[in-house]
Parts: structure tokens; sequence; C-alpha cells
């Protein structure tokens, strides 16, 4: 396929990476130019305005936030009434229910398709193809971006016509994930400060109650104090963000998700915005008064 992708970022680039060694032609925009040009040697096209790099059959959009896909949608050059006939606009990125119903209105008047495809994973995750892919949107739109789906995932699970739904879902589940990895930097401190070994302790727990992915990596990464970027914490604060506005809009309490903003933002207060989410532990163990290498 035919393929723009805007935003490389993390996750952006790991997608753009991926494409092409899946053998899809990809061009790519970024608002810092040089990250674009460092992936001219893995064979792809530059464009020099967002514009330009919806011509194909799809592009993909992986934005930090809200403001960062209004610019390339709806500013100079952008998306918005320039991409080729049949050129699906894929938004993979996590942002606010009211932008995507503004994207799903807004390109619907034009005639224009829109799919919602939030994902859920890690760049590494990518470069695996092991992503998991919430889609919503027109079915055979979605079907039509399936070749994308596959080179980057391991499974699309559609939730509905409705754009709305995948990120819906999406938030939902980084509200979760937010609140385990809360609650895993305390359990951590918690063992570390009663002289309890945290890594026995963890082993049996993640082999038991809590057997998932989430525990199970964010306890490793708690354990080895890697808090290399995977997933900002300043990016967690964001997503908490937007799953509270949701709950606002629908009429809905979420005293949790008000608890893991605050333990987030106090991340980012300390300095740690840049950091893993699984710094978490950090934010945990200073208030514990303990010590960290990291």
């Amino acid at each position: 396929m035919n393929l723009g992708v805007i935003g490389l970022g993390m996750m952006g680039r790991a997608m753009a990476q991926t494409l092409l060694r899946a053998g899809h032609r990809v061009t790519v925009w970024n608002r810092t130019r040089g990250r674009a040009e460092e992936l001219q040697a893995e064979g792809a096209l530059i464009a020099d305005v967002p514009a330009d790099a919806c011509k194909g059959e799809a592009v993909i959009t992986c934005l930090a936030d809200d403001d960062a896909v209004k610019a390339v949608v709806f500013g100079e050059n952008g998306l918005a009434g320039a991409r080729a006939d049949g050129c699906i606009h894929v938004s993979m990125s996590t942002i606010s229910l009211s932008l995507n119903r503004q994207l799903s209105q807004a390109h619907g008047e034009t005639g224009q398709r829109f799919v919602a495809a939030p994902v859920f994973g890690r760049p590494d995750t990518i470069a695996a193809a092991q992503l998991l892919i919430v889609a919503a949107g027109d079915a055979e739109a979605i079907a039509q971006c399936q070749p994308i789906f596959d080179a980057l995932g391991r499974r699309t699970i559609v939730v509905g016509a409705d754009p709305i739904a995948a990120p819906m879902v999406k938030l939902v589940g980084n509200f979760l994930l937010a609140s385990a990895v809360e609650s895993l930097a305390e359990a951590m401190a918690l063992l570390r400060k009663s002289g309890t070994d945290p890594q026995a302790c963890l082993d049996v727990l993640t082999d038991t109650l809590f057997a998932a992915p989430a525990y199970k990596n964010y306890a490793r990464l708690m354990l080895e104090q890697n808090y290399d970027p995977g997933f900002r914490l300043a990016l967690g604060l964001k997503d908490v963000g937007l799953v509270l506005d949701a709950a606002a809009s629908f009429d809905v309490p979420m005293p949790v998700a008000s608890l893991a903003r605050d333990r987030l933002l106090a991340g980012v207060a300390r300095g740690h915005q840049d950091k893993d989410l699984s710094a978490l532990a950090l934010v945990c163990a200073e208030d514990a008064g303990l010590m960290n290498d990291k």
C-alpha cells in the first residue's frame, strides 16, 4: 500500500519502520524534519507539509495530543480537504472523544473516510508486530486498512461503526493501566520499606492473582528500576485527564481516576515527566522516604 505516517515520536517512528519492513511505500512527515530524514535510509519518502503525506490509500496520524492532531488536520497545508480520493485517515493517537467527533464529522462533510484505531502497546511491541489495535468506523474502510493493522499488530478488534467507540476503549484501558501501575508502585514501596524481598513477592503475585501483562511488565520495570520511556508519564497524565473529561461529559464519577491523575501530576511536578509510567515507583518511594538508585 501507498501510505503516509504523520508524527514520528517513539510510536510513530516504530510504525513507519515496521510498515517499511512489511513492504509498504511510506511517506513521512514530522514537525521536526530531522526525524523524517533519519528514515530516508530505510526507504521512507519525506513530505514537506502534512498534506503531501496523504496522497496514497491511507494516512496515519500518531501524535501526542489534541492540539498536534488539530494542527496537522485543520492547520495550514493540513489533511482536511487535501487527501487524494479514497485516502482514509487512520487516527492512531490517543485523543479526546470531542476531537474524534470533530474529525469524524469534518471528514464526513467532505466525503472522506475516517477510522479511529488507537493501539495498546509500546515501541518494541510495534517492532514485533504485536500491537493490539482497537478500530471503529466504516466497515469497508476498516477492511481496506487491514493490511496496515496486520503489519503492526497481532490482533485487530473492531468495536463498532461509531468512531467514538475506539477511543473510549483506549481511554478506559489507559485509566485501568495507570491505576494498576500506581497500585504496583505503592506495593513496591511498602515491600522495600518493610524489608520484604520485592522480587519474591511480585513473582508470586504476578504468577497467581495478577497474572496479566500490565502487572508482569511494569513489576519487572520497577524491580529493574528501568524508567526509560516507552509510555511517558506526562502522556499518562494527559490520558487520565481525557478519561476524566469523558466521565464528566456523561456524569460519571471516577474517584480512582482522580487519584491516578493526582499521582501522575505529582510525578510531573517532581521532574519525572519524560520517564516511563513505571516512574510512579519513584514517586511512591520518595513519599515513603526511600532512597533510589535512579
